[in-house]
C-alpha cells in the first residue's frame, strides 16, 4: 500500500456504513450493512475486517471523518463514540460531517433545481432538510414544497413519495464518496475538536415542536 488512509464511519441510519479513502479524496473501499440497532455490536469488527482486507494498519490511518447525522441516537453515539477513540488512541485528526449535508451532496439533481432532505425523526414524524435547516413535520402533516425544489427521501418507506425514495436511495449509493470529499475539505480545514464533537440528533424542545415546527441540533444546545 501506498500512502496513508482514511477511515470513514457513518451510522446514522439503519444502514451504517465504513469506508476507506486515500488523503486526496478517492475512495478506496467501503462495507454497508443493516445495522438495525446493533450498531455497537458490528462496528468495530467491520472496521477490522475492512482493514484486514485491504491490508491497511491502524498506524496507516491519517484521519477519521464521521457522519453527524442527524439519525438515531444510538447509532450516532457508537460511532462518534468509536471514531473519537480512534482519533485519540492513534493521535490523528477527526472531521465530523454531517450526513444530510453528504447526502444532498450526493444527490443527482438537474434542470437548475435544489435538492432538500426528508429523514425519520421517530415512527411518525419526519425531519425536513433545506439550507442547513431543519424542520420538524409531524406525523399526519402535509409536506409542501415550493417550485424549484426536488425532495430526496431516506429511510422512509411508505412515507415518502415513491420518485423521492429512489432519488434517496441513489444519494445512498453515493454517499460515502461524498462524506470522504467533504471530510478532505474539513481536515484541510483543521478538522474538529474532539472534545467538543457532537452527533446532530435531532432534539425537540419541549412544547415547541408542537407550537411551531421548530427543531434544534444538539450541536446548539447550552
Amino acid at each position: 500500500m501506498s500512502g496513508r488512509r482514511l477511515l470513514v464511519i457513518d451510522t446514522s441510519g439503519t444502514d451504517a456504513l465504513v469506508a476507506l479513502g486515500k488523503e486526496n479524496g478517492s475512495l478506496v473501499a467501503e462495507r454497508r450493512w443493516a445495522a438495525g440497532y446493533r450498531h455497537g455490536e458490528e462496528l468495530l469488527t467491520r472496521i477490522d475486517e475492512m482493514l484486514s482486507s485491504e491490508g491497511v494498519a491502524l498506524t496507516d490511518l491519517a484521519g477519521v471523518v464521521v457522519g453527524t447525522g442527524p439519525g438515531a441516537f444510538t447509532g450516532l453515539r457508537v460511532g462518534l463514540a468509536t471514531a473519537k477513540a480512534l482519533a485519540r488512541e492513534l493521535a490523528i485528526p477527526i472531521a465530523g460531517v454531517a450526513t444530510s449535508e453528504a447526502l444532498l451532496e450526493a444527490a443527482v439533481v438537474g434542470d437548475g433545481k435544489q435538492a432538500v432532505l426528508l429523514l425519520p425523526a421517530g415512527p411518525s414524524d419526519r425531519v425536513f432538510v433545506a439550507n442547513g435547516v431543519a424542520t420538524l413535520v409531524k406525523g399526519g402533516e402535509q409536506l409542501r414544497l415550493e417550485p424549484g425544489l426536488l425532495l430526496v427521501a431516506v429511510d422512509l418507506p411508505d412515507r415518502a413519495p415513491a420518485d423521492a425514495l429512489v432519488r434517496g436511495v441513489q444519494a445512498q449509493a453515493e454517499l460515502p464518496t461524498a462524506m470522504l470529499e467533504l471530510g478532505v475539505r474539513r481536515l484541510a480545514a483543521g478538522g474538529d475538536d474532539v472534545a467538543r464533537l457532537v452527533p446532530e440528533y435531532v432534539t425537540l424542545p419541549r412544547g415547541v415542536p408542537v407550537m411551531k415546527g421548530e427543531v434544534r441540533w444538539s450541536r446548539d444546545l447550552p
